[in-house]
């Protein structure tokens, strides 16, 4: 059962930023003014999330990462363009959240340290633990369901390769990713060219 205390909505947030940590990092989706690499304490990148839409189906459920409680994650800050920002807000919810009762993610404003050292106030979507799509997987089960698995937007081992490599090609080595993404396929030459949406 979902919490009862209401999830933040588009209209309720007053920062210009989003924290990027996996799909949103090599397929936005919205206008940006700036992109900037980023810190966030307090959560780290998982796979927990069973996704039955984009990268499975209900009978064969991906998996694709949430931020979850406890470390700290290096991600990529944008910062949404004036003139298109209302427009790029409801987009976002809409792909992350598209049933707001069957969420998996939980809008929330956290605090950031951009590359420059510099401080902002940011929207994440957080995984919801209260989801029954919430997740705590050991890697062998992680790994094959990111073999297996394929939902609209793909196979769900393309999820796991193009974050690794659109964060590698930043500078950021997530060693946990890299070798689900490895053993999952990207050895094998089977990553894609980072064009599909989680």
């Amino acid at each position: 059962m979902l919490s009862d205390v209401p999830p933040l909505r588009p209209e309720d947030l007053r920062t210009d930023w989003v924290f990027a940590y996996g799909s949103l990092i090599w397929n936005p989706g919205f206008d940006y003014c700036r992109a900037e690499l980023a810190r966030l304490h307090g959560y780290h990148r998982a796979f927990c999330i069973g996704s039955t839409r984009y990268r499975g189906t209900p009978e064969q459920p991906g998996v694709v990462l949430g931020l979850d409680r406890g470390g700290a994650c290096i991600g990529l800050a944008y910062q949404f363009s004036p003139d298109s920002r209302a427009v790029s807000l409801e987009a976002l919810f809409q792909r992350e959240i598209p049933d707001w009762a069957e969420r998996v993610y939980r809008p929330s404003v956290v605090q950031i340290r951009l590359a420059d050292g510099e401080r902002v106030s940011a929207l994440a979507f957080v995984a919801e633990r209260q989801s029954r799509w919430y997740r705590r997987l050991p890697e062998t089960e992680i790994l094959k369901t990111l073999r297996e698995a394929q939902g609209q937007r793909g196979p769900n081992r393309d999820y796991a390769i193009n974050t690794w490599q659109a964060l590698r090609d930043r500078g950021v080595n997530d060693p946990r990713l890299a070798r689900l993404a490895r053993l999952a396929g990207a050895d094998a030459g089977q990553a894609t060219t980072g064009t599909r949406a989680r």
